[in-house]
């Protein structure tokens, strides 16, 4: 499916400020304040990402792109995996403390977040693919043509119904415009590694 596909047919988990499809890109632009996280250390629950779904059944692979061009704190895009309020998966890049992080949060009632720092991705198209098989979500991403990496593995309810898209959001900021560049649904993984 193609992100003109996706933008026809898909749902937003919330309204962006701004969408314009241009070509082959998708740009979208945040509204401050907007967020996905629930509790863990922090005590807040926010319910307010851009998330563009389709529903997804069985098992499936995910992938979105995006230009990493963004830099201020929190600052994030990637893809999002949506049972419901309580239940989620986000992976992509986040700005945290200046510096780009690949990074994914599980969200089972409560959130976690773990990162790893990518600034030589800054200014190059980033790919995150997520794959569904059985009890499990793969996370894996790359940069450019360069080979997938994991990130993740992590638990998804086997029998739960998802829908699953990409992402974007600005905690701290007005003004976050995320120019997507690909969107692909097709088979899982095979291998775990």
């Amino acid at each position: 499916m193609s992100l003109q596909d996706l933008v026809e047919r898909g749902r937003w988990t919330h309204e962006p400020e701004a969408v314009r499809l241009e070509g082959d890109e998708l740009h979208v632009t945040a509204v401050e304040g907007s967020d996905a996280w629930r509790t863990t250390s922090y005590g807040f629950v926010h319910d307010s990402e851009h998330a563009l779904l389709e529903d997804l059944s069985g098992d499936f692979g995910l992938e979105v792109s995006f230009r990493l061009d963004y830099t201020e704190q929190f600052d994030q895009a990637g893809l999002f995996l949506r049972v419901d309020d309580r239940e989620w998966v986000k992976a992509g890049v986040e700005v945290s403390d200046g510096v780009a992080q690949l990074g994914a949060v599980v969200t089972h009632e409560t959130s976690d977040w773990s990162v790893a720092p990518v600034p030589e991705w800054v200014g190059r198209v980033v790919t995150v693919r997520a794959s569904r098989s059985g009890d499990a979500v793969t996370i894996r991403a790359r940069v450019d043509d360069e080979d997938l990496r994991l990130v993740r593995l992590a638990w998804l309810d086997p029998a739960a119904s998802v829908s699953a898209g990409l992402l974007c959001a600005a905690p701290t900021r007005a003004g976050l415009t995320v120019t997507f560049t690909g969107h692909v649904v097709g088979e899982p993984d095979a291998a775990l590694h």
